[in-house]
């Protein structure tokens, strides 16, 4: 018999969500109904804080996410980040050096509690939200440290672009693919998914072994490997499918909710 957990950590993005950004009234159901059960549930996902707001409906009164890849502790019902694991700005400033120095043109941005600031290169290849803080260089912005650093090359290809900024940054910053274009995010040493959920389940008590898990990406998987049970959606990349205990269905027929329907039976 499986074992009952007591927290359910889930992706968003091409996990919970459905390929066209939204989330089921399913899903929502099925969510809400495990928190009444008392079971905690946590969505733990690349997205910034400022998109999590959107789905405060998702969570409930007691809403927790893990954001930024980790750097973010965010309380969704109050708006508020309740804390964050930052990159310091010396170490910032010198893996950008050396990106601008290795592969010329690529421009950054820097997920921040407070929002997205970033510079006018990289605003000028990427959506980014009306209050953007515009910069000439990241590195120079000093009023607020950054959970996440992103970097975007448009002279390379996607995956050329991630490969030689990983050769480049090496083991200085957890660098993550999050499945959005040629974007490389990169955290603090230690910083990832899996230590924020671990963190949070420290301070609840849970232990690893009572954790479930559902993702999709490769930025997944050190999350999926502390929990006690790792879900992979059907859609899932090839590394995650082939780690998880188990594979349900995609994100698009709601493999999350009808796997969490499961547990309440």
């Amino acid at each position: 018999m499986t074992r009952r957990p007591r927290l359910v950590a889930t992706d968003l993005d091409g996990t919970l969500l459905r390929s066209d950004g939204t989330v089921s009234d399913r899903s929502v159901r099925a969510l809400r109904a495990v928190a009444a059960a008392g079971v905690e549930t946590v969505l733990v996902t690349a997205r910034p804080p400022r998109w999590l707001d959107e789905l405060a409906h998702v969570v409930g009164v007691r809403g927790i996410a893990v954001c930024g890849n980790g750097a973010f502790r965010y309380d969704v019902a109050e708006q508020r980040v309740f804390a964050e694991r930052t990159i310091e700005p010396e170490l910032l400033a010198e893996v950008v050096a050396d990106l601008r120095r290795e592969l010329p043109g690529t421009g950054f941005a820097a997920e921040r509690a407070g929002g997205l600031a970033a510079e006018r290169m990289f605003a000028a290849i990427h959506d980014h939200p009306e209050d953007l803080v515009c910069t000439h260089r990241i590195e120079e912005l000093g009023d607020e440290r950054a959970g996440k650093l992103l970097a975007r090359n448009p002279h390379l290809t996607d995956d050329e672009f991630l490969v030689a900024a990983g050769e480049v940054v090496a083991d200085r910053l957890v660098l993550s693919y999050s499945g959005a274009g040629g974007l490389a995010e990169m955290s603090a040493p230690g910083v990832t998914k899996a230590s924020a959920l671990k963190a949070w389940c420290a301070e609840l008590e849970i232990d690893a072994q009572d954790v479930w898990a559902f993702g999709d990406m490769p930025n997944d998987l050190p999350m999926l490997r502390f929990a006690g049970r790792a879900f992979a959606v059907a859609n899932a990349h090839p590394a995650v499918a082939a780690l998880a205990d188990e594979s349900v269905a995609s994100n698009d027929d709601d493999g999350v909710a009808a796997t969490l329907e499961r547990l309440l039976r």
